[in-house]
């Protein structure tokens, strides 16, 4: 490990560091210790960078660096700088308590449980020194994500969720954390999970107000559960939800992270397309298959008029049937008393 050099203006006479003293090295840019591994440690802070993050005005340097008491600072023996920024990311609940405890029932806390160092932590989301504020614009939530999950941005970013987003700067699309959460982000192959989509896609598809605004129905979710599809997984999801269903949840048809508009040619949803996308899941479909569905429109003298009919037929009915057999109850009950 390379020895690093400090001047003696960064501490004070008593050798303990005194208030901005930090600064006087660490805000000199080219700082730098060269690890056990080879790799350059980068010591230098930039000031104006600091002063404007989250922490500023709140926190001195020593509030994280707690076992940074004095000058000339104590030897580490630091493998590599990864596992440094695991060790000092511990320091983030003596503030964040209840958001560092909820990060430990994620799948992200899993995996650095299984040694997997490449795992995010606190400050690969959010930095060390340039902690941003929450003003920040929403599309740098998934521009976040994207250092780990660059693959799954890019589909995003063609999706119809993600261009209005970044094209249209529109705050209504949903981004990564309102589907996966932030702290207590769990993983997406359960199936409890897939389950629980269908719940993540009716926060904003259930929303009458918030559908109305762009033309789409509300009653997508409604409709999705009255079909054979949705009940099976709604019975599934009452007794267990540890059981993977394979009748087919929102994103089956409409895809993830790779949502079309349902008008799109490439959307899966699409009249051309729904023999490819019901035929992953049913044998042998033909071009008739997908007509037996209603999509999720509602039956009315437009769609489905036959369907419609039919329902108020019964509708009428049955109340009439019912009425007519408590009728004849009644009457039969009348000729048995009046003949004792």
């Amino acid at each position: 490990m390379a020895q690093v050099l400090f001047p003696v203006t960064a501490a004070a006479a008593d050798g303990t560091l005194a208030g901005g003293a930090c600064l006087d090295c660490h805000g000199q840019p080219g700082l730098s210790m060269t690890l056990a591994s080879g790799e350059t440690l980068e010591l230098y802070i930039d000031p104006g960078v600091y002063a404007a993050s989250v922490h500023g005005d709140k926190l001195l340097c020593t509030d994280c660096h707690t076992a940074i008491t004095g000058f000339p600072h104590p030897q580490w023996n630091i493998p590599n700088q990864r596992e440094y920024n695991i060790t000092q990311y511990e320091l983030c609940k003596r503030c964040h308590f209840d958001n560092y405890t909820k990060t430990l029932d994620s799948i992200h806390y899993a995996m650095l449980s299984a040694g997997d160092l490449r795992t995010p932590i606190c400050t690969d989301c959010h930095g060390a020194h340039d902690v941003a504020l929450p003003s920040q614009p929403r599309a740098k939530i998934s521009q976040t994500c994207s250092q780990c999950h660059q693959a799954i941005y890019q589909q995003y970013v063609n999706s119809i969720h993600g261009k209005a987003l970044i094209e249209e700067n529109n705050y209504d699309v949903p981004v990564c954390t309102d589907c996966h959460q932030t702290h207590t982000i769990v993983d997406p192959r359960t199936a409890s999970f897939r389950l629980e989509s269908v719940h993540l896609c009716s926060n904003c598809h259930s929303n009458q107000k918030l559908m109305e605004k762009y033309g789409i129905s509300s009653q997508v979710v409604k409709t999705y559960l009255n079909d054979f599809h949705g009940r099976t997984v709604a019975l599934v999801e009452k007794e267990t939800r540890d059981i993977w269903v394979e009748e087919a949840v929102c994103t089956d048809c409409h895809g993830i992270h790779d949502i079309q508009q349902v008008s799109s040619p490439g959307s899966p949803v699409i009249k051309s397309n729904l023999v490819a996308t019901c035929g992953k899941c049913h044998a042998d479909v033909n071009v008739n298959f997908p007509g037996a569905w209603l999509s999720h429109y509602e039956p009315g003298i437009d769609k489905a008029p036959l369907i419609f009919f039919v329902r108020w037929f019964y509708r009428i009915l049955i109340p009439f049937i019912l009425a007519g057999l408590g009728i004849h109850v009644m009457l039969d009950l009348w000729r048995r008393i009046t003949n004792r």
